[in-house]
């Protein structure tokens, strides 16, 4: 096959789904994984990679729809980036979500799971997001509808960006993850800055005013925060549209503004400016609250989390003399949810600007019985680290998606803590991890819990303990 030639390959029947929400396909004894697609399906295929044992692949044509699919309920279904299975019946979701955790664990991972428990599903399958960000761009995607009529009126978008395309955005009209005022909050924005003629930023030469919109609400107090960001320091058009904001939108409990005119669309390393309201909004757990403010990490499935943190914390069976660390504690949570049944919680957590989060969020709860502390986990839980805060009877670990550091599983493995609760949203990672943990420990059960339906992302909460 020369080096540019496209390789196309027709009327390919689509086999189980595996990693990623990728199915594969296996022809003349080579593997092929295909995204886009359910098992089923009957397709024609270009090769995006091609290696010698396997290849990876996307559909152009559908001869075949298959019987699992079922009708996607969002207009914006096929060209969006989110929400890829939206045209799977939850069920089998949910299905295939457990199949994702058994076969990293087990299949691939080759351990032994005394107890794999089935996933649990999300109550609410729509408008279950408590954050969401949308982006401003003079770059609309065109649709194959506009380009064939070839009328095309408006460039200006405030939407998502298209997968793989950092330079184009889909104008959102309706979308199901988020509650109100989200979307109308959106739309009015947009329209706003359409009639007075606002400039929508432009990535590639990196001007215009508005820029993107951070909306995060509490499921359980019903605040609102918005983050707006501009580009353009023009403080009386700013302060303009906000005013006007607010008046549309009395809902709005906390409202920010920040001027970002770097490369990129994050603002953790900027100045912020509050412009009406309190810092932060709350949510509720178990008569906890918790202070979110804008640059605070929190689950975005507020409900969900908390199924996850009950779960975490079963697993954990926390004694009133036991000393707990929470590594990858982030602004908290699970370290000031588990701290009533324990002597101590030490919490530990890369980014210092969450530890101030969570020091808040204990003081606010009056619970004194916690410590946090802010570094690189090799770096901190050393044996100086261990001495100060005592040896763990139980550890919580909840990495990101990359897992641990090998450094971290080894100072694990010399610890020797009675449990490990392993949380994760990454199955692969935490299946290599609990394979290097199994020199001294064994898996007991397996807990995974769907924390964003429509999409292929599955948590899982395993316990180890010492054998």
């Amino acid at each position: 096959m020369g080096k540019n030639k496209i390789k196309k390959l027709t009327n390919v029947t689509v086999g189980d789904m595996v990693s990623e929400g990728k199915c594969i396909s296996k022809i003349d004894e080579k593997v092929y994984f295909i995204e886009g697609v359910v098992p089923g399906d009957i397709i024609d295929i270009i090769i995006s990679k091609d290696k010698k044992n396997y290849a990876e692949a996307y559909p152009v044509h559908f001869h075949t729809l298959s019987p699992l699919r079922s009708p996607a309920f969002c207009e914006h279904f096929g060209v969006c980036g989110g929400c890829k299975w939206q045209d799977l019946s939850y069920e089998k979701q949910l299905e295939f979500k457990q199949k994702q955790v058994s076969d990293a664990l087990e299949r691939i991972g080759k351990i032994s799971i005394a107890e794999m428990l089935p996933i649990v599903p999300s109550a609410e399958t729509k408008y279950y997001r408590n954050k969401l960000e949308f982006t401003f761009s003079n770059k609309r995607w065109i649709k194959k509808e506009e380009l064939n009529q070839g009328i095309i009126t408006e460039r200006n978008a405030l939407g998502f960006h298209i997968p793989r395309m950092f330079d184009k955005v889909l104008d959102i009209n309706n979308c199901y993850l988020q509650p109100e005022p989200s979307n109308s909050l959106r739309n009015w924005l947009r329209e706003y800055a359409l009639n007075h003629k606002l400039s929508f930023f432009d990535i590639t030469e990196r001007k215009g005013f508005l820029r993107m919109i951070t909306i995060r609400t509490s499921q359980a107090t019903g605040e609102v925060m918005i983050i707006l960001q501009v580009a353009d320091d023009q403080p009386e058009v700013t302060n303009s549209l906000l005013s006007e904001m607010l008046a549309a939108f009395p809902s709005i409990t906390s409202l920010y503004w920040v001027l970002n005119q770097k490369g990129n669309d994050t603002f953790h390393d900027l100045d912020l400016n509050l412009f009406y309201g309190k810092p932060y909004i709350e949510e509720n757990m178990e008569g906890l609250k918790f202070r979110i403010g804008p640059k605070s990490f929190y689950q975005t499935n507020s409900n969900q989390a908390f199924e996850l943190y009950k779960i975490t914390r079963d697993f954990a069976a926390i004694q009133p003399n036991e000393v707990v660390y929470d590594l990858y504690t982030g602004t908290g949570t699970i370290a000031n949810f588990v701290a009533k049944q324990a002597k101590k919680v030490v919490g530990i957590e890369y980014v210092p600007a969450a530890i101030v989060d969570a020091k808040i969020n204990s003081e606010v709860n009056g619970i004194s019985n916690t410590s946090f502390y802010a570094g690189d986990m090799k770096d901190v839980l050393n044996a100086e680290f261990l001495a100060t805060e005592g040896r763990p009877d139980v550890i919580i670990t909840d990495p990101p998606r990359a897992g641990m550091h090998p450094d971290v599983i080894k100072t694990l493995l010399d610890i020797k803590a009675e449990r490990i609760v392993y949380v994760s949203c990454n199955p692969a990672t935490q299946a290599r991890d609990i394979q290097l943990l199994s020199l001294i420990y064994k898996t007991d059960k397996v807990q995974p819990v769907d924390m964003f339906p429509h999409t292929h992302h599955v948590e899982n909460v395993a316990l180890l303990t010492l054998k």
